[in-house]
């Protein structure tokens, strides 16, 4: 008895194994895009985060705030005007007084307060970035997830097709008393468990789109195509320069944020000088000559003496906290490193492991079936044995495609280590 392969036989030829790749790796959308449907792919997965994720457009105004706050920061403060009345009991004495006080910084506080701010706007839009960067990062993943998927359905759906043949043909030669009834219902139950995986893998893809669509800024009412392919593979050289990523940009402006608040609390340790201008105008009764009226200007001065309190701790305070950012700063170019260097270590170990599948494995696999198929055939093997040749390059089939899925996702990580 003879049945189809569910995979074409492993050629020997570079142009034929390319062509065999690019057959077994085409992917197709589950359905098509209709007028509320929204498609992407992962080339475009960053420009839609950009446009419609609602958590970076909250992110965003972070950097509004900090404007705000740079507004606001390094302005005087307000004058003050005095104004004061007293007379006897029966008003025949009597006086008015009005003054303007206002306070002058000794140092450069005012300056300082202005670079504080200014450091905390250029932090805020790089940690915007971050997000974003984030965002990217694991809507990418997800997508690499399910154009996996898809790539596993294929491969179950071919094998499912070929299966239903199979039982079909034995049970047509059982019913005519040339195979086994028992053999036709093993080869039924093998295609009834190959459906069940394709339903589990419905079910999965239908969550990884479920977690993909808010990512993307979608209504729960809209429907998400995701087209495209997992691209061969292709390790990227290795870089393990951290200086791209807008975390650790807004860590090294944080070191400056902190060095200008350091140097602010220095210069809070000098209160500000006040400075009055005051006039008033009194009528006072001069016995005997008669009441008279007397008018008087001033100037004042008032210098606060820093005896007790010098800002001391909050001086301390900043300056431990200048080091912690540079040591957090440290720690986050030595995680991002080892977070690239990890990436694209898996990356060239999942290659490796793809290659060594797709040339090796599979066409070892692939003539045991064909020999398990003339065995059969010629009524020299059972069909446990031939199933479990099936099944056995069906998991090498799958294991290639798990390689290559999980480089993707390494390679998606790395690209994120290094903001790329």
């Amino acid at each position: 008895m003879y049945f189809p392969s569910f995979l074409p036989a492993i050629p020997h030829s570079k142009m034929a194994c390319a062509a065999l790749t690019a057959a077994l790796f085409t992917l197709s959308a589950p359905f098509s895009a209709g007028a509320e449907s929204l498609v992407v792919s992962l080339g475009s997965i960053p420009d839609r985060i950009k446009k419609q994720n609602p958590d970076l457009a909250a992110a965003r105004y972070r950097i509004a705030e900090a404007y705000g706050r740079l507004r606001q920061s390094g302005r005087h403060s307000n004058p003050q005007l005095e104004l004061g009345a007293s007379h006897n009991k029966d008003f025949r004495e009597r006086a008015f007084s009005i003054g303007v006080a206002r306070k002058f910084p000794v140092t450069n506080r005012l300056a300082l307060e202005k670079a504080v701010s200014l450091s905390a706007v250029r932090q805020a839009e790089a940690e915007v970035r971050d997000v974003e960067r984030r965002l990217v990062e694991q809507s990418r993943l997800i997508t690499v997830k399910i154009l996996a998927l898809r790539n596993h359905k294929q491969l179950l759906q071919k094998q499912l097709k070929v299966c239903t043949q199979l039982a079909e043909y034995i049970s047509n030669a059982a019913a005519k008393g040339e195979g086994s009834i028992l053999d036709a219902g093993q080869a039924k139950l093998e295609a009834a468990q190959l459906g069940n995986q394709l339903r589990q893998l419905d079910a999965e893809a239908a969550t990884l789109m479920g977690n993909l669509k808010p990512l993307l800024g979608m209504t729960v009412n809209h429907s998400l195509v995701v087209t495209g392919h997992l691209p061969e593979i292709s390790t990227p050289s290795r870089s393990v320069d951290p200086n791209d990523r807008p975390d650790l940009k807004a860590a090294k402006i944080a070191i400056q944020q902190a060095d200008h608040a350091a140097a602010l609390e220095r210069a809070k340790s000098r209160d500000d000088i006040e400075v009055s201008i005051s006039g008033s105008i009194e009528r006072s009764e001069d016995a005997p000559e008669g009441y008279e009226t007397e008018t008087t200007v001033g100037i004042g001065l008032k210098i606060p003496l820093p005896l007790y309190n010098k800002n001391e701790g909050a001086i301390e305070a900043a300056d431990a906290r200048k080091q912690r950012k540079e040591k957090e700063a440290k720690a986050l170019a030595h995680h991002i490193r080892h977070e690239a260097a990890t990436a694209h270590r898996e990356m060239q170990e999942w290659a490796k492991l793809a290659r060594e599948v797709s040339d090796t494995l599979l066409p070892l696999a692939q003539a045991q079936a064909d020999l398990a198929d003339e065995a059969y055939r010629n009524g020299q093997g059972d069909l446990q044995a031939n199933l479990r040749t099936r099944e056995q390059l069906l998991r090498l089939a799958s294991s290639r495609l798990d390689a290559l899925r999980e480089f993707h996702l390494a390679r998606v990580r790395y690209q994120s280590a290094l903001a790329r």
